[in-house]
């Protein structure tokens, strides 16, 4: 498999190590030069790449383009290794021949190869659980901001959703759906073997050799109540033990483009939906008081309507037929930048991995952007030949401009025949007499507007590692984690927030120290054809976040910004706290194969929470995998066609902690009262404290099948799952006669299942050294809520349901527009002509709370993507296609952008009037902001094909880089998510729909797609 065969390469050595004790000394006149050529058993093809050492010493060369090498051997004793990913290793002793050819094997099966399964490593053939690798390739074959971006559509059963295209946003990444409504769904990522209590993108891509997504309880029960939601496991570079030292250099700097503008109505068309709008209520008259036909401008009825003629600025914007497009105004051309620089080297003894990266992305709007600067130091050194220690540490210092500003928002709204400049050139604040609407341009002069966010990280791992018999290991994990986030809110005068009142400023600042301790023991053993394996583990992990904020108003001068918030007039607000929280754990693990055929793992482990009360901090979580290696039979040892077969079953159980700290205890607020003549402070319960709070429980059962076959021709594992999820962190209600409203509780049941594959195919692989590679995956995820507070009883208020996913829209279900001809019926269910027409479910001859329907789910039907690549004599292709089908999503964009009164620019849609009778939107009505019935056309298929990523390159031939003195050289050209396909976009004139929250909703404060164009180089000295 391709994305199996890669890993085989990390950690290993590019040569052999040198030896424990030194090579005898030799005669250096012996010494002579050795070549030849290597072919792929395969189809005769020559092989590139491959590893040609001396065995025994350091020396070291690998084969070029040619599959030719050439290397000095010290005296005819001399034995040639030959070694490449995917091939079985060969020696050949060359005796007083100067010229050595080989045809090596094809490793058909590849069972050798290590994947990280937490706690250590096993060979990929006796691996139980549902694992799934990410390579360094598919991480970094796309211009990736964080390693998160670079799942989507690279693992089964891993939805990652993006969520804009603001600079530094972060995806949304479920793993087999969600369980939890209150104690969240994020999975716990783990750096280097140390599990991250908070952000995992600080992290740069470049630094990460591998990751693994760990995906059944088998496989998480190992990190028990971190691992509830799947785990992300994080191995980044490490030194290598050939002697040599290696400079890398990676590039990229492209231009960021938006994708494609909203279409908004032209000026002309926005004076005649206003017109419409005003006609509806017949306020549309002529000078003799004759109503004006739909399509016809009359000059004194639109002299009448306060935002047309009755606005001089409109007026005149009218007369000269203006038409200013705000969005192009505010857009422009933003650039992004990515620099990493590795030095990778090390002896027997000590191997070492340093790296500095600098990425940047100014965005398409002024304010926006994201700079991240990073600097990481891996080292591993073997003191003797029992104790080893090293240290992983990784600093970041990341500065992010506008995470949550919109100025673009205000281009949407503002009125297309204003115009933004006067006769002399200055910005015109108010383009209309709408007090709301002011000049979006406003928003984004240098100084107005400010929000800025700086992040400093120090990131650590440090272990230490005790040979102290054979097979018996003791190992310590010590991992520290600082994090100070300082947040600067700055609002002036001359905004639409403050329309020229006093300047408003904030600062606040949250300082992190989270650090893991962790103790390890395993022991490996083999005793005949029986394999053991046993992990025992005690770990703490403590959380300590300290914060404080200030909001001020009347900042004296702007140029001060937050910086200064002392010097205000006025303090709206301070805050500060303390929250801590630790997590106490045990685990034991067995992994047991015979003869690598029938393998057996059972995990344990026991954590311990401060977030829970004193009878229930504790939970245990079991887990056991079966596996049968069936290629290893004697009846398939023969086949032709079968390389690998092997059949999983597994089943375990894993907790979530995922509620706030102090919540089994209850809470006081603050509260005022009159004390006498004087105003006082008091304090009053808040929330009622629930001791007996526990572990949300989430028991999976797994059924999994590896395969390979015809000598790796078509490799891949199919999935079937089921999750059941109990004891969830509910609020059950209370009657509001006891002075609350709900108490926490552990009620309630989910449940997850689906079917995930991954499939990876070699198409095409000719002599002439074409090849065609493709890499499938596909997710399909059912969710469903079993039972709520009520047990097996919908819960309508909150809009859950059971049988339905956590998130159900439940609404008016849409049944066109009512029509002229159906004038008496819209009049006998109270609406009219124009308007929106909703399904009368039960047939009551009335619209109530009855006739709600469930409409959908933001829940993919399924999901998927393909990854193609080409390879010839140096060139490479390769394209990534997205697509996520079958969901809904609720356009909170169109319920913001799509309003009848006239006041705001809309979204182009097509509207119901006398001459265009439509289905689809409502006919303007200058007495209703919003319809009747609104939510009824807010819901549409979110369905979308992205082609996320196309990059082509080159690699220079081993003869041209080693002129240069190099010892790789590629050069490419990128472009991301050149093309989206989606009905949301092209028949409603919506954003991205990939840019739902976690609920489904397509906000308002979104930020156009983007697309990417990069151009960039990978060189290695």
């Amino acid at each position: 498999m391709l994305g199996l065969t890669a890993l085989a390469l990390i950690g290993q050595p590019a040569f052999s190590a040198v030896p424990s004790s030194p090579p005898k000394q030799t005669n250096l006149a012996q010494e002579r030069a050795v070549s030849g050529k290597v072919l792929s058993s395969d189809d005769n093809n020559a092989l590139p790449g491959v590893t040609v050492t001396v065995k025994g010493t350091s020396r070291g060369t690998t084969t070029d383009a040619n599959g030719t090498y050439r290397i000095n051997v010290p005296n005819d004793q001399a034995v040639l290794v030959f070694s490449s990913v995917g091939f079985l290793s060969q020696e050949v002793a060359v005796g007083n021949r100067s010229s050595v050819n080989i045809t090596i094997q094809t490793d058909t099966r590849s069972l050798n190869e290590v994947v990280v399964v937490g706690y250590g490593t096993q060979k990929k053939s006796q691996t139980t659980g549902a694992i799934s690798s990410i390579t360094p390739k598919q991480i970094t074959e796309q211009p990736v901001t964080n390693i998160g971006q670079a799942m989507q559509g690279r693992v089964a059963g891993v939805d990652v959703a993006q969520s804009g295209s603001r600079p530094g946003s972060v995806p949304t990444i479920r793993i087999r759906g969600r369980r939890s409504f209150n104690a969240g769904n994020d999975p716990l990522y783990v750096v280097d073997g140390i599990p991250l209590a908070r952000e995992y993108e600080d992290i740069n891509p470049n630094d990460v050799a591998s990751m693994e997504i760990l995906k059944d309880a088998t496989a998480t029960a190992i990190y028990g109540a971190r691992g509830a939601n799947g785990v992300v496991l994080v191995t980044t570079k490490r030194g290598n033990a050939n002697g040599k030292t290696s400079i890398t250099y990676d590039n990229y700097v492209g231009v960021t483009d938006a994708l494609d503008k909203v279409h908004l109505f032209s000026g002309s068309e926005f004076a005649e939906f206003v017109r419409e709008a005003y006609r509806t209520t017949n306020n549309y008259k002529d000078v003799n008081g004759n109503p004006v036909p739909t399509g016809v401008a009359d000059a004194y009825a639109d002299s009448k309507v306060a935002v047309l003629g009755g606005d001089p600025n409109v007026a005149a914007g009218l007369a000269a037929n203006r038409n200013t497009d705000w969005q192009s105004m505010l857009l422009k051309q933003g650039i992004q930048q990515n620099h990493t620089i590795g030095v990778q080297g090390g002896s027997e003894k000590t191997q070492f991995y340093i790296s500095a990266g600098y990425f940047q992305d100014k965005g398409i709007m002024p304010g926006l952007d994201f700079t991240r600067y990073s600097l990481r130091a891996n080292i591993d050194h073997q003191i003797n030949k029992v104790l080893r220690v090293g240290l992983s540490s990784y600093m970041m210092y990341s500065l992010r401009n506008g995470e949550t500003l919109n100025p673009y928002n205000f281009t949407l709204q503002q009125n297309p025949l204003g115009r933004p400049y006067d006769d002399n050139g200055n910005l015109i604040f108010s383009p209309t007499n709408d007090a709301l609407l002011t000049n979006p341009l406003a928003e984004v002069i240098p100084g107005a507007q400010i929000e800025e966010r700086k992040k400093y990280r120090i990131f650590n791992s440090v272990y230490a590692e005790v040979n102290i018999i054979d097979g018996l290991k003791y190992r310590v994990n010590f991992g520290p984690d600082f994090t100070i986030n300082r947040f600067g809110r700055f609002i002036g005068a001359q905004t639409n927030a403050r329309k020229f009142g006093d300047p408003q400023a904030s600062n606040a600042a949250a300082f992190n120290f989270d650090y893991t301790l962790e103790n390890v023991v395993t022991y490996n053993k083999k005793y005949g054809d029986h394999n053991f394996g046993i992990t025992a583990l005690q770990s703490i992990q403590r959380d300590n976040t300290e914060f404080n904020n200030i909001n001020v108003q009347g900042v004296p001068a702007e140029t001060q910004s937050f910086y200064n918030v002392g010097n205000a007039s006025s303090v709206l607000g301070v805050g500060s706290g303390l929250v801590q929280w630790t997590i106490n754990s045990y685990m034991g693990r067995v992994n047991y194969d015979y003869k690598d055929k029938y393998l057996l793992t059972a995990t344990i482990r026991r954590d311990g929470s401060s977030r829970f009360g004193e009878n229930t901090k504790y939970g245990n979580f079991p887990g056991v995998a079966l596996g049968w290696n069936i290629s290893n039979e004697d009846f398939l040892k023969g086949s032709s066609w079968v390389d690998l077969l092997k059949l999983r079953v597994s089943r375990g159980s894993v907790g979530n902690q995922g509620v706030a700290p102090y919540q089994t205890q209850g809470l006081l607020g603050r509260t005022v009262y009159a004390f006498g003549s004087t105003a006082a402070f008091g304090y009053r319960p808040e929330t009622i404290g629930n001791a007996d709070l526990r572990w949300e429980t989430s028991t999976t059962t797994n059924v999994g099948v590896d395969f390979s076959l015809w000598r790796g021709r078509v490799a891949g594992s199919i999935e079937l799952y089921n999750t059941r999820t109990t004891d969830l962190l509910l609020s059950d209600l209370l009657p509001t006669s006891i002075g609350f409203n709900a108490v926490t509780k552990n009620i309630g049941e989910t449940q997850n299942k689906g079917i995930e594959a991954s499939i990876s195919t070699v198409n095409v692989n000719t002599k002439s050294g074409f090849k065609w590679t493709s890499d499938i995956v596909f997710t399909k995820n059912t969710e469903a809520i079993i039972s709520l507070f009520n047990g097996p009883i919908d819960d309508v208020g909150n809009k859950r349901f059971i049988g339905k996913p956590l998130t159900a829209f439940f609404d008016y279900k849409k049944a066109g527009i009512w029509q002229t001809s159906e004038a008496d019926l819209a009049k006998s269910y109270q609406s009219a002509v124009g308007q929106i027409k909703v399904q009368d479910t039960n047939n009551d001859g009335k619209i109530t709370a009855d006739d709600r329907v469930f409409l959908g789910s933001d829940i993919p039907t399924w999901s998927g993507g393909i990854t193609n690549r080409f390879s010839f004599k140096g060139f490479d292709l390769n394209f990534f296609i997205y697509a996520r089908v079958g969901q809904m999503i609720l356009s909170g964009f169109h319920r913001d952008n799509n309003q009848l009164a006239g006041r705001y620019q809309q979204i182009k849609v097509d509207y119901w009037t006398p001459n265009n009778p439509t289905n689809e939107f409502p006919r303007p009505n200058s007495s209703q902001e919003f319809p009747v019935y609104n939510g009824a056309i807010l819901y549409y298929d979110g369905t979308f094909v992205k082609v996320r990523n196309i990059n082509f390159g080159y690699t220079f031939p081993a003869s041209i880089t080693s002129k240069l003195r190099l010892q790789s050289l590629r050069l490419f050209a990128s472009i991301q998510q050149p093309f989206i396909f989606s009905s949301y976009r092209s028949k409603y004139n919506g954003v991205d729909p990939e840019t739902s929250a976690s609920d489904g909703v397509v906000s308002n404060g979104v930020v156009p797609a983007t697309r990417v164009t990069t151009f960039g180089l990978n060189v290695k000295f």
